[in-house]
């Protein structure tokens, strides 16, 4: 624990972690429930023929989540950390900024019912992509802005809708998207780890919890 508490104490909170210096973490992933709260669709994989999956980082993970599982033709969401190097890490490890982590919201969803613009619409409006390493009084790497597609299909669509939104908040007269735009399995280790149970749903399972999501600066 004293090693933990330094380590934390003598980085920066906004800094990102090297590789290297990440936390250790552990080998067992974390024990979640197998269904989900809301949807009562599977939490983990495999998934149903002809879902798509995509992973989004918007700050912190419980407004995010309760967005995107509220959107018709999404098939499942859970929350995890992903985008750095520490295997299965905690909330704790990952709100002390060594681990490189992002809270990581994962949509598994039917392009055949929500077009991958609806979801990157309601990505852009829900949060500031303007601030790196923050939202609101949420600081540190954990908070940044961030989308990890998982096709190459994806990815166009999500550079253009990145394009697109820069041009609108400009001619508002906002700052420059810093939202980091990488494949998943080019994000950190390339591993999305599930995040403890009780933050799945967390919003459902805690109605009045906090959420500092559903502020729009420009429409998308």
């Amino acid at each position: 624990m004293e090693a933990l508490v330094f380590r934390f104490l003598s980085g920066s909170k906004t800094q990102m972690v090297d590789r290297s210096d990440a936390l250790p973490g552990r080998d067992a992933p974390m024990p979640v429930t197998d269904r989900h709260v809301v949807l009562g669709t599977p939490l983990r994989g495999p998934w149903p023929e002809g879902m798509a999956v995509l992973y989004v980082a918007m700050g912190c993970f419980w407004g995010a989540e309760r967005i995107f599982w509220q959107i018709d033709g999404v098939h499942s969401t859970a929350v995890g950390y992903m985008g750095g190097w520490t295997p299965n890490p905690t909330y704790e490890e990952t709100c002390t900024a060594q681990t490189g982590h992002t809270e990581t919201v994962q949509v598994v969803y039917d392009p055949e019912v929500v077009d991958l613009e609806i979801l990157m619409k309601a990505f852009w409006e829900n949060h500031d992509p303007t601030t790196p390493n923050r939202q609101g009084n949420d600081i540190g790497t954990q908070y940044r802005s961030a989308i990890y597609p998982t096709t190459a299909e994806q990815m166009a669509i999500v550079r253009d809708s990145a394009e697109r939104y820069q041009r609108a908040l400009t001619d508002a007269g906002y700052g420059e998207i810093s939202t980091e735009i990488v494949m998943a399995d080019e994000a950190g280790d390339g591993t999305f780890y599930y995040a403890e149970d009780h933050h799945q749903g967390y919003l459902h399972k805690n109605p009045g919890g906090y959420c500092n999501h559903g502020f729009c600066q420009v429409g998308f």
